[in-house]
Order: C-alpha cells, then structure tokens, then sequence
C-alpha cells in the first residue's frame, strides 16, 4: 500500500489593507514595520517634525503647570532634561534590532543611556527599515470613525502644519479627509496628567506643577518640595531636586499611614504616607500626622489615557482610565480588526510588547491570523474585569501588566507563531528591578548581571552579524 505525502495546508493569500497609524513613536514606528512586513499600504500619522513620540525632549513647558487647562498648548514630551532609561538597553530594544551601543564619541555608550540616546535608537530603526517614508510629519489627527455604519472603513481627518521652513514661521493648516480600511493608535499615554485629588487644596497657597512640567530643578533652590508618587519619575526628581531644596517630602500610597523615614544618603528627605489635607496656612498635614509648611506641590502620579479625535459612538470609552473594551489590551470586539491599540499597558517593557502586539495585528488584517468572534472576544474581556474586580484590584490598573507581562508577550508570541521573550531578557529585566529597588542611587551605573549581558550579546549576532 502506498503511502501519499501530502503537501502541507496552503494559508490563503496575504489580503493587503490600506491602514492608518496614529503616532510615530516607538509604538507607531514598528506597527508601522509589521503591517508592511505582512503587506499592507500603510501611513503614519505623526504631529511632530521628528519621530520619537515621547523620547523626544523639549525643554519647553505647557503654561498651565498642573496641565488642566482643556485649551492650553500641549507639550507631547513629559521628560526632564537628565532622564536616563530604568532599563538596560539590551532588555529595552526590540526583538530583531537589539539597542546596542554604537562605537561612536556622539552617542551615549551607557548601558542605561540617556533619552536622546533612545530618540537616536528610534531613528535608527526608522532608517534601517525605511519607515520614514510612510510617515506624514507635522500633521495631527483631528478626527476618526467608522464611515456611517460600516466598521471597515475609516474615516481620518487630519491638519497638517504649513510653514515656511527657512523663517520658521506657521502659516496654518491644510485639511485632508481620507478613508482607510483599518486604523492603529499608538499615540501614547505620557501628555494629558493625572492630577492628585487633595483635600483643601483650593485654599492651599502654595504652587502646584505636575512632573510632566519638570525639566530641571532651576526654580526648587532653598524651596520646602512635596512630591505625590513613588514612580520612576518620582524616585528620580526627588533626588535631582534634593540637591537644592531645602527639603523634599515624597508621599506613598504603597506605605503604612505612620511612615516617616528619612531617606538614606540624604539629610533633607523623607518618605511619608499620603496627604490628609492641606491648609491655607500652607501647612500640609500627613496621615502619619506630621506637618509641615510647603513651598510647592509636585504631583508624579502619572497619566489619563486621552483620545480627543477618537469617535467609536461610544463603542470604546475611556471609564476610571480603563481604555475599554479590549480583548488582550488590543481589539475592541465590537470593532476588530479594523480599530486596535499598540502600548496600552504599563509595568512593561515596551518596545518588545510593541513589537508583538503589532505583529499580531498585522498578521490578522492580512488574514493569516483568526482572531475569536466578536461575542466570544467580549466573553473573554467580561471575565477578565469580573476577575480584577474579584481580586479588588481598581479600574485603572486594567492595563498594569506587573507580574504577568512576560506571560502576555508570549502569548502574543504564539498567535504570531514566532519566538517569545528569551530568558536572559526576563532574568536581565528581574535583577534590573531588584536592584533599582535595593540601590535607586548607583543601579544604572552599577550592576552583577554581566553573564546574562555576554548571553544577550550572543543572542544578538543573529541580527547583526552580516551576511
């Protein structure tokens, strides 16, 4: 009897999609990558001169220091003149194009570098993939929704900015409105602050800024500093603004209501519980029961998720700064595939989640990838807030993937049937956050992984070795 071979299962032929990208930073920039990788026609929309997004550093500030002024003018960047990455670069940088340090005296060799260092990665990866190309600079998304009832069709209206290059000079805008198939918003989550809500505070004479403002410590000389917030932005400013202060107080929630410690290495800074309140003495009373009299108010406490020109008729809603509702942080399923997100979740390492959160959708826009039916996606976001609502974890930690992102990657990863998170970068990222907790002063320059640096670095000869 004769055995047949049989020729394996043709997969249907790429469909190609006309598909806008909403932002040119690192989330934007490899979505971009991925949806012509799988054969779409893509355009990127980018409202800067400059890819980077948010690793683009402005010196400049918005006049409204707190940022809730709805008509104020809006600085995309929220970071400050010294910011080094809280990572190393071997774990930061994406998949196929490790963020090696170049040989080069202009650039930053750091193991941790500094932001422009990142915004000069970015544009790397931007050359050496030809992205640049697709992407339409100084032009803003005003509006986009589904053409009338057809959820296939996009509609985009976008501004792009006139001006004369050699005077610098804007002469205003040139409208466009254009239909595409699908759209994919990357247009990041660091611009509009959250804002700490602070019993008294409307009396409370004192200044407030939010840390999206703060560039560097010019401004807190002798000044008695309150920071809201034990983030990374936190950890540092605090210390930068130490140096001058005449003493920093930071505030957390993540501490017992009778915390008061002095900071070690510093005899000018102490860690306190949160605010009970403020007075228009301008004393700020403690829940440890401490008081004291303060110059300035510093909220560090992070970001609102905010889509001004997204109108889905209420299909997707932005409700206690859950972004909502998303199967596995990406498709709306009322929507999918012709509306996702890239870079929603926090407590991650970005750049790799870009890259496989836009893998994925590029693979299911061409067809080669099934996502579950509409219903079925909505089931599955169902028991994930029934589940976060069991464990009493907020709504506005829908998107914190602490402690389970390598798992989520990965299952990004097996929809896409390509390699997941390799080890050493989930080892390298773990000692990375160890010792960022036990030694904030000296871990970016001061570290014992260096068996997990020589395996990463062989790993990446099979990406940059030349062939």
């Amino acid at each position: 009897m004769k055995h047949l071979s049989m020729p394996p299962p043709q997969l249907p032929p790429p469909i190609s999609r006309h598909v806008a990208v909403i932002g040119a930073g690192a989330a934007g920039l490899v979505s971009a990558r991925e949806l012509r990788r799988e054969g779409h026609d893509v355009v990127v929309f980018e409202r800067d001169n400059q890819v980077g997004g948010t690793w683009v550093y402005n010196p400049q500030v918005e006049p409204d220091p707190l940022s809730l002024d709805p008509n104020r003018r809006i600085i995309h960047s929220s970071l400050y003149s010294s910011l080094r990455t809280n990572l190393p670069r071997e774990v930061m940088g994406f998949k196929d194009y490790p963020f090696i340090a170049k040989n080069d005296k202009k650039r930053d060799q750091r193991r941790f570098p500094g932001h422009r260092e990142v915004v000069l990665y970015l544009q790397d990866f931007a050359s050496e993939f030809g992205i640049e190309e697709m992407v339409r600079f100084d032009t803003e998304v005003a509006h986009m929704g589904p053409v009338e009832d057809n959820i296939g069709k996009w509609i985009v209206r976008s501004k792009r900015k006139i001006s004369d290059d050699d005077r610098e000079v804007s002469f205003g805008f040139d409208v466009d409105e254009e239909i595409y198939d699908a759209a994919v918003i990357c247009n990041g989550h660091y611009t509009e602050p959250r804002i700490a809500q602070i019993p008294g505070i409307s009396s409370w004479p004192g200044k407030q800024m939010h840390s999206h403002n703060y560039r560097t410590h010019e401004g807190f000389q002798d000044q008695v500093a309150i920071l809201i917030g034990s983030s990374s932005s936190s950890v540092d400013i605090s210390r930068e603004i130490a140096g001058v202060a005449k003493e920093v107080h930071v505030t957390s929630r993540s501490v017992a209501d009778e915390t008061y410690q002095e900071q070690p290495g510093y005899d000018n800074m102490w860690l306190h519980s949160m605010i009970e309140s403020v007075h228009d003495d301008g004393s700020v009373i403690f829940r440890n029961g401490r008081v004291v009299v303060a110059d300035i108010i510093l909220h560090c406490t992070g970001y609102k998720y905010h889509f001004p020109f997204l109108d889905t008729n209420g299909i997707v809603t932005v409700d206690g700064n859950r972004v909502g509702p998303l199967y596995k942080q990406v498709f709306p399923p009322a929507l999918a595939p012709w509306l996702s997100f890239v870079g929603l979740p926090l407590k991650a390492v970005p750049f790799p989640l870009f890259e496989l959160q836009s893998k994925w959708i590029a693979g299911v826009l061409s067809g080669h990838i099934a996502l579950p039916s509409p219903e079925e996606m909505m089931e599955d976001v169902k028991a994930f807030y029934e589940t976060l609502e069991a464990s009493n974890i907020p709504k506005h930690y829908t998107h914190n993937l602490a402690g389970c992102q390598f798992e989520y990657d990965n299952w990004l990863a097996s929809q896409c049937s390509c390699p997941g998170i390799e080890e050493w970068r989930r080892q390298m990222y773990d000692a990375a956050s160890k010792s960022k907790r036990l030694r904030p002063e000296i871990y970016r320059d001061e570290w014992d992984d260096d068996d997990l640096v020589l395996e990463a670095y062989a790993d990446f000869t099979k990406y940059t070795r030349k062939s």
